[in-house]
């Protein structure tokens, strides 16, 4: 489908709806809503003065010509991150499906592409609305949700760039190579970086159980088995280090830990480059100066506004701390899109912000403040440090930081969770690795709560797929064997050079068949009795 006006806008405002079949300008009391025709994408603006702007909607009508035939699937993306919920699925009008939308025939896992059509619909990153698709038999919708948290924005006569759109067409070739093409479209200026990262995360097998001298002697062992590798891996600290746990303040420390600029200078003395954890907008214990109610997120107290001027100073000053008076170069945050809006990703396909709350400043979107809240933390760095976003939404992150974590948290406790939530992040945003920032679909944790040879499974997968691989090594889960194994993984994803793209991604939501650098690789990631994901009770006898 060639990218053209859409046939009908309807502008909603809090109080009615407006409904246009001429496209271009859509004039509606103090409302314009106008499209642009670009020479590679359309773009929309809102302007208004006084009235609350809720959400767009786009409406294209497909020609006969443009109505599919042939059987096809279809693949959205999500606000975030993955929840072991991507997949392949038929055409579903109801279906919400954020910031892109393919549509594709055949399958990937016949590797003859003649004849193969895949159509992708997307916006650019960074746009001024949180954006979702819907795809019909008969058409394409796309909803622009304008709204100032879970109200109308009032923009006070500014005009404001909601998103630029892009259709794509790509034929003879893979859905995932078609993916990869489009998602380069979209992103025209990912942060790139000079080394592959790779490395230890403490989390999956100390689970917020550490200290000072621990995090040095997982240090030590991280630099041992790295020995003379030319590319020094990242030891990264995560939630354990702060006075309380997952909240501010993040100027006192817990119970073991003293001195953290200190700390990142003792790992960088060991060879190894340091990282730390941080969750920008928790305050439940009122434990910051931002006390007043002007400064916490209305929807919820507990957490900041990252909309007013104060909080974001706060921030910056932050990630100022961390990276460039302390010392740490990688900086993984997290929780910022549940701390905004209450909900992980997969909760609420369609909008994420209940109604009834706005932002302290209104005259903004979410998806401007939320954007301007990543770049915030970006330029805090003064480009001293590698950002990774964990529950962060990867289309106003890209181009803002380095990684993003794509889906939810793997386990050093039960198996299951690494092979549904990793295994189908790492296949389905591999698309996104290199083209929107680099892909991190979480930690190998090794710990005796798993078996070794499904851990050995993933293991290879990672250090295999070009991604990040980090380990979280617990010394008493290890043998002579392992530490081999894990050595040999360090040394291939310090390089990176492999490529490894799922085969049977379109039928199996944990892809078994890939292809590693030209050639059919499987992998197993079913133990012997099947999945463990339902436990019948078993009442105690009387």
């Amino acid at each position: 489908m060639k990218l053209r006006l859409p046939n009908h806008i309807t502008i909603y405002t809090e109080k009615e709806k407006f409904t246009f079949t001429d496209t271009q300008v859509c004039k509606a009391e103090d409302i314009t809503v106008s499209a642009s025709e670009n020479a590679d994408s359309l773009g929309i603006s809102l302007c208004a003065d006084t009235s609350a702007v809720t959400y767009i909607r786009l409406r294209w009508n497909f020609t006969y010509e443009e109505k599919r035939k042939e059987a096809v699937r279809i693949l959205g993306d999500d606000w975030e991150r993955t929840y072991g919920n991507s997949e392949w699925r038929c055409i579903s009008a109801q279906r919400c499906m954020p910031w892109v939308c393919a549509v594709s025939n055949g399958s990937d896992a016949n590797r003859d592409y003649a004849g193969r059509y895949t159509e992708c619909f997307g916006v650019k990153v960074r746009p001024g609305a949180l954006c979702f698709w819907q795809y019909e038999t008969s058409g394409v919708i796309l909803w622009l949700d304008v709204r100032c948290g879970g109200m109308g924005v009032i923009l006070e006569g500014r005009r404001l760039a909601l998103c630029d759109i892009v259709f794509g067409n790509y034929r003879d070739m893979s859905a995932f190579d078609a993916l990869k093409k489009h998602y380069c479209e979209l992103c025209k200026d990912p942060l790139l970086v000079d080394h592959k990262v790779y490395g230890t995360n403490n989390w999956y097998f100390a689970y917020g159980k550490s200290s000072h001298e621990d995090i040095l002697k997982d240090t030590a062992l991280l630099a041992q088995r790295c020995s003379g590798l030319d590319n020094p891996p990242y030891m990264v600290i995560d939630d354990c280090w702060e006075k309380n746990r997952i909240d501010a303040p993040w100027d006192e420390l817990s119970e073991g830990f003293y001195d953290m600029k200190l700390l990142a200078s003792q790992i960088k003395d060991m060879g190894v480059r340091p990282g730390i954890w941080i969750r920008p907008l928790a305050d439940t214990k009122f434990s910051t100066p931002f006390t007043d109610a002007q400064y916490r997120n209305m929807r919820n107290h507990e957490y900041l506004d990252p909309s007013h001027p104060a909080i974001l100073e706060f921030i910056k000053s932050t990630i100022n701390t961390l990276v460039n008076d302390w010392g740490y170069t990688f900086i993984k945050h997290d929780f910022t899109t549940w701390d905004i809006f209450g909900y992980w990703g997969f909760e609420k396909q369609n909008v994420l912000a209940d109604d009834g709350w706005h932002f302290y400043d209104r005259s903004k979107t979410s998806a401007e403040i939320i954007t301007n809240l990543y770049r915030t933390i970006y330029e805090s760095t003064r480009g001293n440090a590698l950002i990774n976003g964990c529950n962060v939404m990867g289309h106003l992150s890209a181009g803002l930081h380095h990684i993003q974590r794509v889906g939810d948290d793997t386990s050093g406790l039960k198996w299951e969770r690494t092979r549904n939530y990793g295994v189908n992040a790492l296949a389905f945003r591999l698309p996104q690795h290199g083209t929107m920032f680099i892909a991190d679909a979480d930690c190998i944790g090794i710990t005796e709560h798993i078996r070794w040879k499904m851990n050995y499974e993933w293991l290879k997968a990672l250090a295999a797929s070009g991604t990040p691989m980090f380990i979280s090594p617990d010394p008493k889960a290890l043998n002579d064997e392992i530490v081999e194994q894990m050595i040999q993984a360090y040394a291939r994803s310090s390089v990176q050079e492999d490529v490894m793209i799922p085969l049977d991604w379109m039928e199996n939501v944990c892809p078994e068949r890939w292809l590693l650098n030209g050639e059919e690789v499987t992998f197993s990631w079913y133990p012997d009795e099947g999945v463990e994901s339902f436990e019948p009770k078993l009442e105690p006898l009387v």
